[in-house]
């Protein structure tokens, strides 16, 4: 009985351990070969994005951006740039980089603002949806001189069609571009496997900079470039990044003793693909 009892109570203060992210500079079994290095000695890299082109990216994020000398990536759609369209002209100026969200902003037809529309990706082929996606590229180019090199999936969706007939679009976005970012993602990248046609995307929006900063310490293991993702600016809410919150993410993730480098979608990009090897 006593070794039964001494078992158990061995058993449930194991169970009661928290549970530790693995890192790569505490992991025994982690190869030299695994560890990725970023520039400026970072651990680990990051980028801001946000979606839509909405009118407070330009009121409240991009001052912010600008205030603290940081780029943010941009994934904008034709109508809701062409209604502010020297604004944007000053958004590429300051150098932030700005991407393809498509044109239509096409999800599934799940959601009830595009079931009134009669609309869904469901509904949709893959040549109508690279057309789609081609006119936005074609806009960004005459309109404000960019070639976008980066994409991000409309509510993180990577399909079109029905049942049998699914049919991914990530080729089309690997073919077009060089970088793909989905969205509500539970990890983030490893530079020495992530496929850059399906970049993972964190959620930003809605919370506040304490959970912003313990998800992201938890997101460190692997030297992985966290991607985080966000829609309005000013107030925070389910599709909104708090105005001051963003300001103290922003100094946490300058700080040099932290660890990060913070830039685009496309900096971050181009730089692994310069320096990782290929992966098996």
């Amino acid at each position: 009985m006593t070794k039964i009892f001494t078992l158990l109570t061995l058993l449930s203060c194991t169970l009661a351990l928290p549970l530790v992210h693995a890192d790569t500079h505490s992991n025994p079994d982690k190869q030299p070969g695994d560890i990725f290095h970023y520039p400026h000695g970072a651990r680990n890299a990051v980028s801001l994005t946000f979606d839509d082109a909405r009118v407070s990216q330009l009121d409240v994020a991009v001052p912010i951006l600008n205030k603290h000398g940081v780029r943010g990536t941009f994934y904008v759609m034709p109508d809701p740039v062409r209604e502010r369209l020297n604004d944007w002209r000053k958004v590429v100026a300051a150098g932030h980089e700005l991407g393809n969200h498509t044109q239509s902003h096409l999800c599934t037809g799940n959601f009830a603002w595009l079931r009134a529309q009669g609309k869904g990706l469901e509904q949709v082929d893959l040549d109508w949806l690279e057309q789609d996606i081609l006119k936005t590229s074609r806009f960004l180019k005459t309109q404000l001189g960019v070639t976008a090199q980066s994409f991000a999936y409309p509510c993180g969706n990577t399909f079109v069609g029905r049942g049998v007939q699914v049919k991914s679009y990530v080729p089309l976005i690997a073919k077009h571009f060089s970088s793909g970012r989905t969205w509500l993602d539970e990890t983030a990248n490893n530079p020495t496997y992530l496929d850059f046609a399906q970049l993972t995307g964190i959620r930003m929006d809605g919370m506040r900079f304490e959970e912003l900063k313990t998800m992201i310490e938890a997101l460190r293991e692997d030297n992985k470039w966290i991607i985080l993702a966000g829609h309005d600016v000013g107030e925070n809410g389910l599709y909104s990044v708090d105005a001051e919150v963003l300001s103290q993410l922003i100094h946490y993730l300058k700080e040099p003793k932290n660890g990060f480098w913070l830039e685009t979608v496309d900096k971050v990009s181009h730089y692994i693909k310069m320096h990782r090897k290929q992966p098996e």
